[in-house]
């Protein structure tokens, strides 16, 4: 057989539509990443109390939106871009409140005041009280933000309850088993309660409105040291107003202090429950000032 050329044939395989590039490894990222929220959120709603979602929402929910009545009772109201609409709603009373009236618009509201009666009273008394209910929600935010941020007192959270009242923002520091506020029968408070005390009068003395203090115990708290149920709830109650002020909350500022002894249970259903037996700070509302020539 003669030799030949040895001929080497290479086959090159097709390839499979080029790179893809790292795209993919982006969209990846993401999707973990939107799923370590999602969890995160999760474990959130899990882990907070009723209070701390009541408080959250209160911080996120819009205080000064006034809704309006005229024209068409939309954003403009049915009412072109002027002078006149430009005051209109909402953004009247926000730059009120952050600027001083001029005397020429302090004679003007007089004015107003007394040509529109009853009605322009009732919506002024309106505002004032929105206005107090935004202040409420941010100082009760700033109070559960203090408790949980100092480490001393993050275990106290549970017992401490922030709601608003028609009387004004009510703050409670309510007994638990095991850890009350004050020493059993007397009115000596306990370490921890000067401390969250101290914290809740530095959000307090932030605001004008004066302050109500109460205590109150459980229906089995009779025989004390220091006497009666009246005796013990009253001095509780004083024992708290002294802390205030020995922190920077005025005399003045101190509407009432009383002592409710088990008249008004917490827990109705349960009157020896240790929860009966606690402090109770209402920040009142304040009426808002009357008009020029008008008295209340």
């Amino acid at each position: 057989m003669a030799d030949g050329p040895v001929i080497i044939k290479r086959i090159k395989k097709g390839g499979h539509g080029g790179h893809h590039g790292g795209a993919w490894k982006v969209a990846y990222a993401d999707f973990v990443t939107a799923m370590m929220a999602f969890f995160l959120l999760m474990w959130l709603i899990n882990t907070t109390t009723p209070e701390q979602k009541r408080g959250i929402a209160d911080y996120f929910a819009p205080q000064s939106i006034a809704q309006t009545v005229s024209g068409s009772g939309g954003v403009l109201g049915g009412k072109v871009m002027g002078e006149d609409s430009a005051h209109a709603g909402g953004a009247q009373s926000v730059m009120q409140k952050q600027s001083p009236p001029s005397p020429n618009s302090t004679k003007a509201m007089a004015s107003g005041s007394t040509q529109g009666g009853a009605g322009g009273t009732g919506e002024s008394a309106s505002a004032s009280s929105s206005a107090q209910d935004g202040e409420f929600a941010h100082a009760a935010e700033a109070i559960r933000q203090s408790v949980q941020d100092n480490p001393d007192l993050a275990n106290l959270s549970h017992q401490l309850i922030l709601e608003q009242t028609p009387q004004g923002m009510r703050i409670q520091l309510v007994d638990q088993d095991g850890r009350p506020m004050f020493q059993q029968g007397t009115a000596e408070p306990m370490p921890y309660t000067k401390k969250l005390l101290a914290a809740v009068g530095a959000i307090i003395d932030t605001l004008p409105n004066r302050v109500s203090i109460s205590g109150h115990t459980a229906g089995n708290d009779s025989g004390g040291s220091t006497g009666s149920d009246w005796q013990i709830s009253s001095a509780r109650a004083d024992a708290a107003r002294a802390l205030l002020q020995s922190g920077g909350l005025t005399s003045d500022r101190i509407y009432e202090v009383a002592g409710k002894a088990g008249s008004e249970p917490l827990l109705p259903e349960d009157p020896s429950a240790s929860a009966n037996r606690r402090l109770s700070i209402v920040l009142l509302k304040e009426a808002p000032p009357a008009p020029p020539g008008k008295t209340l």
